[in-house]
């Protein structure tokens, strides 16, 4: 039997997480941070996050809140709350730590662990990535992942949307 216990441990609040790293850090090992907001996980998230843990020893996810989801999407997003896709990240085999945030980008975060690797999906260039000039000149580098053709959360939405009128008729 598993002990699934220590998956909430892994939401850690800043102060946490700097400890955290800063600990993994003492013992040698390298950070990687992705973030998003998660709220519809499919293979394109797995794939993207499988590649992010690979890059370092340890990968630190952010995850955009109700209020940076509602701001950046539209009202009618997050279909899910933060402390749900909070929880479902850190139970990812591949996820060590997660950490919810309130800004429009991690910005914050970023600067204040300044991992080795920072990840994103392809949909970004190098330049812009939101703290890659700070990861950069701290001697760190930034990795762009591939995306899956077809796959994200707005189509998906789009789907589920579209079965939907055609069941009730809309």
């Amino acid at each position: 039997m598993r002990n699934t216990s220590a998956i909430p441990d892994r939401i850690m609040e800043l102060s946490q997480l700097v400890n955290t790293v800063n600990a993994w850090r003492v013992k040698g090992r390298t950070i990687a941070f992705t973030n998003g907001v998660f709220d519809i996980i499919h293979a394109g998230h797995i794939f993207s996050l499988s590649q992010a843990a690979a890059e370092a020893d340890y990968l630190v996810v952010g995850i955009n809140s109700d209020a940076s989801v509602k701001r950046l999407k539209g009202p009618e997003r997050p279909i899910k709350n933060e402390a749900g896709r909070a929880l479902l990240m850190a139970s990812l085999v591949m996820v060590d730590a997660v950490i919810i945030f309130d800004e429009d980008t991690p910005l914050n975060i970023i600067t204040a662990i300044l991992p080795d690797v920072l990840v994103k999906g392809g949909d970004y260039t190098e330049d812009q990535v939101v703290g890659a000039k700070e990861v950069i000149a701290n001697g760190g580098r930034v990795v762009i992942n591939p995306l899956i053709e077809g796959i994200s959360t707005t189509n998906i939405i789009q789907t589920i949307r579209q079965w939907d009128n055609r069941m009730t008729g809309d």
